[in-house]
């Protein structure tokens, strides 16, 4: 993690509705409670069956939830696709070809819990990010060290986050996974401001404080309880950034407390920060620690952790975004378009075993 920047980061089943949500606000997810999925989904194989009118099965939607007419109207895609956006390079980083990279531990993440990668170059246009969206399951926002106001990082996730909002208010379920520096990005998107703080969180491991929501939510309510019990209790998270949104400045900003709600936080000693967050009405997730470096990242330095709960959360939370993207339907206009845009074509370059990342892929 380097010093002085504006980001400092160094270096991811089905919705479930929250008891008391907050005021109503244009998303995927209605406000009214859904009944039983049974009940709605007899209603709907009834309207079906007797050839109902239209009109019917969307009041059912309607009351029972989106989410249930988009299981029952369409398969989960078993082939998702998942890109992962690129940044400029490290100045520091002696190994670097072209102008961007992605560190290799993100891909390995999602490929081990069964998607395939697509990177994201910037420096694109508009237009380029928007055939793009279109053509893949979901978004990841990886950690690095780029200014998250200024960057073409960040301009490229603006983009795209813009297009993920108007996908899910369309009902286009599209997920967005945001990891340290993704975390982060995605607050200043919601909040249209920085409010991030400095923490003394540059490389330590930490268990996480869960609030009363965490169970209940769509990211840890498939967590074994003996993993959560880890993850409250041992050291297993990794945490490599300066910067971290306090609970104080959450609290104090009506548009974050709107769209998050809150489900884990640390503390450096003095300020009480958020590590873990997902949004009401929208698939969006944002972790501030790195689930990715356990298995897959080996730089000898305090806050690695490679016992076999951290490795197994690492699954945990891939394997939950992965299925996030299932539930999407983009899809490459081509056989051949899909294989020139896929990870496999690039190799990736081995740094050094000192360096942030033991792996990177880079790109013109």
């Amino acid at each position: 993690m380097l010093q002085g920047r504006t980001t400092a980061c160094e270096n991811k089943s089905r919705m479930t509705r929250r008891r008391h949500q907050p005021p109503s606000s244009p998303g995927l997810h209605r406000k009214s409670a859904a009944p039983p999925s049974l009940f709605c989904d007899m209603w709907l194989r009834m309207c079906r069956e007797a050839a109902a009118l239209p009109l019917l099965v969307v009041v059912v939607c309607l009351w029972c939830g989106s989410n249930v007419c988009a299981a029952q109207g369409s398969r989960l895609n078993d082939r998702p696709i998942i890109g992962v956006l690129a940044q400029e390079n490290l100045p520091e980083d002696i190994f670097a070809q072209g102008s961007s990279y992605i560190a290799a531990s993100y891909v390995k993440y999602l490929e081990g819990s069964g998607a395939r990668v697509a990177p994201i170059r910037i420096n694109l246009t508009e237009a380029e990010y928007t055939k793009l969206f279109q053509s893949i399951n979901g978004l990841l926002l990886p950690g690095g060290d780029v200014d998250i106001e200024t960057s073409e990082y960040s301009r490229a996730a603006k983009i795209l986050y813009k297009l993920a909002l108007k996908a899910n208010n369309d009902q286009d379920y599209f997920p967005i996974w945001g990891t340290c520096q993704g975390f982060q990005q995605l607050s200043v998107f919601t909040a249209n401001k920085n409010l991030l703080t400095l923490t003394d969180t540059k490389s330590v491991a930490l268990p996480l404080n869960f609030t009363r929501e965490a169970r209940s939510s769509r990211l840890f309510r498939g967590f074994p309880k003996d993993l959560l019990q880890a993850l409250a209790e041992e050291n297993i998270t990794s945490n490599f950034h300066s910067w971290s949104l306090s609970m104080q400045n959450f609290s104090q900003n009506s548009k974050l407390k709107k769209f998050y709600q809150i489900l884990s936080t640390n503390t450096d000693g003095k300020t009480e920060f958020i590590s873990s967050m997902e949004a009401y009405r929208y698939p969006f997730y944002a972790v501030q620690y790195h689930p990715e470096k356990s298995p897959f990242e080996w730089l000898d330095k305090p806050g690695m952790v490679h016992t076999t709960s951290a490795t197994k959360a690492s699954f945990y939370t891939a394997s939950f975004f992965v299925s996030e993207a299932m539930k999407n339907n983009h899809h490459f206009p081509s056989v051949e378009e899909e294989e020139k845009a896929l990870i496999y074509k690039y190799i990736p370059v081995f740094t050094s075993m000192d360096f942030y990342f033991i792996q990177n892929y880079y790109f013109d």
